[in-house]
């Protein structure tokens, strides 16, 4: 605002002193006073006035933002949803992917029969022991039994003739 210094304020006591009088110039210094405080406190919510402004208009411009790009988001995904839509109907549509019939199904699961056969009777029985491969399962209890010594075997089959 205005810059005062110690000189120039006593310079306009002295001359306020001689113009309005040394017994009316307590009640001129309150009221001034007064209207200083006043003017200060309007000049401020003037201040606060324009600032609450600017923050409201910069919060329209992000609403404004967000709102554009909510839409644009809301756009790609019917796009995305639309496309999909599309694509799903062209695959159902598509007569390539009829269900096979039993007899279709019979000939496949014997195809894949021989190729397994052709695949696990290919290797021969010395390199299956020799890389570790089972050529004979057995369950666990066999294994179990088969590994106990003989004297604590029980026999839990019996005959009776």
């Amino acid at each position: 605002m205005i810059d005062l210094g110690l000189t120039k304020i006593a310079l306009i006591g002295v001359v306020a002193l001689v113009v309005v009088g040394p017994e009316r110039l307590p009640k001129v210094a309150r009221m001034a006073g007064t209207l200083f405080g006043r003017a200060q406190r309007y000049i401020n919510e003037v201040k606060s006035e324009v600032s609450r402004e600017i923050e409201l208009d910069e919060l329209r411009k992000m609403q404004k933002e967000m709102q554009e790009a909510a839409t644009s988001v809301e756009e790609t995904i019917a796009q995305n949803v639309a496309d999909m839509q599309s694509d799903v109907q062209e695959a159902l549509s598509n007569p390539l992917l009829e269900t096979p019939t039993p007899d279709q199904i019979g000939v496949k699961a014997k195809d894949f029969r021989k190729k397994k056969l052709a695949r696990t009777s290919a290797v021969p029985s010395w390199y299956k022991k020799q890389s570790g491969r089972r050529t004979h399962v057995m369950s666990g209890a066999a294994r179990v039994a088969k590994f106990r010594p003989a004297a604590t075997r029980k026999s839990t089959v019996s005959f009776h003739h």
